[in-house]
């Protein structure tokens, strides 16, 4: 940490590149024999290394065996990387950022973010049981089109079965906190069967999940957010259905469906916590009114590929997708929902929810240059439809107008292999096009977002229109291999996002606006650049990335006083370097990895802006600075893992000035799991916060400094045992 600390000011260090050591499970019939896993994202069959990109795999093992620690493919993803946010815990996402920037979550390749109004709920769309291996790419980029400013997070659903006849596997677990108390208790039951015969196969599978209430390190209930939702008191379950077929020798057919829905059970209600003593928010038993928070997903792909179509690989996706973010309400929470026509001031209850459906298609053909081999090129093309629109369930109002969004976006690649392959020079470009249209609404009776007086009653009108949209994004690097697994690089790469129209043109408090002339809408543009060394050689697999990204109009949620976010659209700039390092000791049995991130990053707070920027991006927008440990252990049929996060103090400063009161004191957190391999299954304890530490959680601690029903705790020691089998 010495060599990181002398970066001072320029934000640094670190992500832990994700460990794929095989933990313990069975190995996977389905990837047994693979050399090398293509990283689907990156819409390249060429390898990583060929690639001028922060890449990371996290294979099914570490996926499993995090997931058994901490309950979330977010979760996991957010424990193993130090440059993205610590979860909040709960069922939405909002704040959570990598490299500072929101990521875009996909399945498959099929988008999660809902482009117009995002709910947040984007990583909660599938079970990580049918999961076999999430994709990470660091920093803002448009491969997979609109979002990725922060970068790509992209599952990969179980593979097609390579055997003959019947093969599956199962998964049994039970997750109590250490006190055991009766209500904490929660479980979970999944299971996949798949059947190859010839050219046809399929594969089916279910999962269901049962979570109690959380407790912290004090034996506290956990407070509960009736608003944006909890994974605590939920119940999940998810349908997964995989049907393919080979056509000729390189060519393969597959459809895909999964609906999978997240229902809180609404047995709780929030306690206020009192942050000048520390103490968190909590609940007790209680009938909160409405509907409790869910989340449902349903989505559905038919795909074409063919890895050798006139001497290159071709790959086609049509899909569907559709969600529901229904939101809890209570009185006290809701003043924007108050409308004197309706009900006295302080009595009528509503809450909301976003309804989204996306159509989408995309096609990319690769192959290498006929006469000019070292040449190999990407052309393709991406269409994306949604619909959007967020609604008053209890009243049937309209908070966000039904909005239509298009996207159609050509590109194409280029990846040119010279001095056999010590170099390699790799660029492209996107030509995104984007149409919404809005008809004309009106606001609701109270608008409160604007931090102007919340009693001041009165909707104001709002003339539609269909704002167009269109650029042209370059990317381009250089990669240097001087030997094979010594590699550097160099890139710059531009990520394009629409703004949270929603959330904007539900808080316009103006008269005479009309959407297509204005400013806040406009989609978020911004600009990556790195440098990167890689060394994965022998017992070593160690690297180092500085990066440095800006968006002249980036897009930052502010706390208005009232538990209320603006987004704001303010120039934007982020710094930092990321190291990792694992080696492979002189013990073979012994695996040690470490990881640290330093990230900073500012905006021009002006009002009017003046494009300089000058005050910290707080907790709502930035994640602390860490440092990861980890020890794997794996001898024969044994296999464990001991993890620890040091979440670092930060204070936030600027000239905004920002409340001290959000400055952030660190905490650290200490996992462990251990697993046995016998010929009857898998048989695995994990324990997440061994140490039973007490603290508020991120989040809590950097926003909302008045707010005492969001000042949470985190989970304290929690227990899980599990069972698994492949058959």
């Amino acid at each position: 940490m010495g060599a990181a600390a002398r970066w001072g000011g320029m934000a640094g260090v670190a992500m832990l590149a994700l460990p794929t050591v095989a933990v313990a499970q069975d190995v996977d019939p389905a990837t047994e024999g693979d050399d090398e896993i293509v990283v689907t994202a990156a819409r390249t069959i060429l390898p990583p290394n060929a690639l001028p990109l922060t890449i990371d795999i996290l294979d099914k093992q570490v996926i499993d065996q995090q997931i058994a620690i901490s309950g979330s493919i977010t979760d996991a993803i957010a424990t193993l990387t130090p440059s993205f946010s610590p979860t909040r815990g709960k069922l939405s996402g909002a704040g959570e950022t990598l490299r500072g920037r929101s990521p875009l979550y996909a399945i498959n390749g099929i988008p999660q973010t809902t482009p117009l109004r995002d709910g947040s709920r984007d990583g909660f769309t599938i079970d990580g049981f049918f999961i076999d291996r999430v994709e990470l790419i660091y920093g803002s980029n448009a491969l997979q089109g609109i979002g990725g400013t922060g970068g790509i997070v992209n599952q990969v659903t179980v593979g097609a079965p390579r055997q003959e006849g019947v093969s599956g596997r199962a998964l049994l677990q039970g997750t109590t906190g250490d006190g055991f108390e009766g209500d904490a208790a929660g479980g979970k039951a999944a299971g996949l069967v798949q059947y190859k015969a010839g050219r046809f196969d399929a594969t089916f599978g279910a999962s269901y999940e049962q979570r109690g209430a959380f407790y912290d390190a004090r034996g506290r209930r956990v407070g509960i957010n009736l608003t944006q939702g909890e994974t605590q008191d939920s119940r999940a379950t998810d349908f997964f259905a995989r049907v393919g077929m080979a056509v000729g020798a390189t060519g393969r057919l597959d459809l895909i469906a999964n609906r999978f829905e997240l229902n809180g059970d609404g047995d709780y209600v929030a306690v206020p916590g009192n942050r000048r003593t520390g103490l968190p928010t909590g609940a007790v038993r209680g009938n909160p009114p409405g509907k409790p928070a869910a989340n449902r997903a349903e989505a559905l792909s038919l795909s074409y590929t063919d890895t050798d179509l006139a001497g290159g690989n071709l790959v086609t996706q049509l899909f569907f997708n559709r969600t529901y973010d229904t939101f809890g309400g209570e009185v006290t929470f809701t003043p924007t929902f108050q409308d004197p026509a309706i009900a006295p001031e302080g009595t009528l209850f509503d809450q909301s929810e976003n309804r989204s459906r996306k159509l989408g298609a995309k096609v990319s053909y690769e192959r290498a240059v006929p006469g000019f081999e070292a040449l190999v090129a990407t052309i393709g093309f991406d269409a994306l439809f949604d619909k959007t629109e967020q609604r008053l369930i209890a009243t049937g109002r309209i908070w966000v107008p039904p909005a239509d969004f298009g996207s159609l976006a050509p590109f194409a690649q280029a990846n040119l292999k010279l001095f056999d392959g010590l170099v390699r020079v790799a660029g492209g470009a996107r030509w995104e096009n984007v149409q919404v249209r809005i008809d004309d609404f009106r606001t609701l009776a109270s608008t409160t977002y604007n931090g102007r007086n919340p009693a001041t009653y009165g909707g104001v009108a709002v003339t539609g229109g269909r704002p167009r949209f269109s650029d042209l994004l370059y990317n381009g690097g250089v990669i240097v291999e001087p030997i094979a697994g010594v590699r550097a690089y160099a890139s710059y790469a531009q990520g394009f996002t629409m703004a949270d129209i929603g959330r904007i043109t539900r808080a316009i408090a103006t008269p005479g606006v009309r959407l297509d002339d204005f400013l806040d809408i406009e989609p978020v543009v911004s600009n990556n650049r790195e440098v990167g060394f890689e060394v994965k050689r022998g017992p070593l697999d160690a690297g180092a990335t500085y990066f440095w990204s800006s968006s002249d109009r980036g897009q930052l949620l502010i706390a208005q006083g009232n538990g209320i976010f603006e987004v704001q659209r303010q120039r934007v700039e982020l710094q930092g370097l990321e190291v990792n390092l694992a080696v492979r000791t002189p013990l073979p049995w012994l695996r040690l990895s470490t990881g640290y991130a330093h990230i900073l990053g500012r905006y021009d707070s002006d009002r009017p802006a003046d494009g300089v920027v000058d005050t910290d991006l707080d907790g709502t927008n930035i994640s602390p600075d860490r440092l990861n440990l980890a020890a794997d252990v794996s001898s024969g049929p044994l296999t464990a893992r001991v993890q620890t996060q040091f979440y670092l103090s930060r204070n936030f400063r600027g000239k905004a000035n920002p409340n001290p009161d959000n400055n952030f004191g660190g905490y650290d957190v200490t996992d462990a799991s251990i697993r046995y391999q016998t010929k009857f299954g898998g048989l695995s304890l994990s324990a997440q916060n061994i140490f039973d530490r007490f603290y508020i959680d991120y989040n809590s601690d950097t926003r909302l400094p008045n707010d005492n029903l969001a000042f949470f705790a985190g989970r304290g020691r929690t227990f899980t045992l599990g069972w698994d089998v492949r058959f």
